[in-house]
């Protein structure tokens, strides 16, 4: 059980700070398919793992002068009462639906990202400003 830990880590860390990715999209079904966990234990897990990925992540980005502090800042404060009411309701709803609800937010997403990815492939790239390199 360690070494797939290890390994779910390393690897979700990797992808999210390459792909800047949330990490509940890797943490969790890295905890469910590969460690075995119940959906919302791994949901938990992943929102207090998540919290020292982010905070590298988001250091090493502020380096390159990608990061908006105080976007962040907002978002993450007005997230706390939604984090509250998530936390109450996935503990009175049946697992199954968790998890029902949770791949839909997966295909979701990944329908957005195709569909964003496939627009800029359409668009002629903008060329490079300063601030990037």
């Amino acid at each position: 059980m360690t070494a797939g830990a290890i390994l779910v880590g390393l690897l979700a860390g990797l992808v999210a700070g390459m792909l800047g990715v949330g990490g509940g999209i890797l943490f969790v079904p890295g905890l469910v398919l590969f460690l075995g966990l119940a959906q919302v234990d791994a949901e938990a897990t992943s929102l207090l793992a998540i919290i020292p990925v982010a905070l590298v992540g988001a250091a090493n980005q502020h380096r390159y002068g990608n990061l908006r502090l105080r976007d962040a800042l907002l978002i993450g404060v007005l997230a706390i009462p939604g984090a509250v009411l998530g936390v109450t309701i996935v503990n009175a709803i049946p697992q199954r639906l968790t998890e029902i609800l949770f791949a839909l937010l997966m295909l979701y997403v990944a329908g957005q990202m195709a569909r964003r990815a496939l627009k800029a492939e359409a668009e002629p790239e903008p060329e490079p400003g300063p601030e990037r390199r």
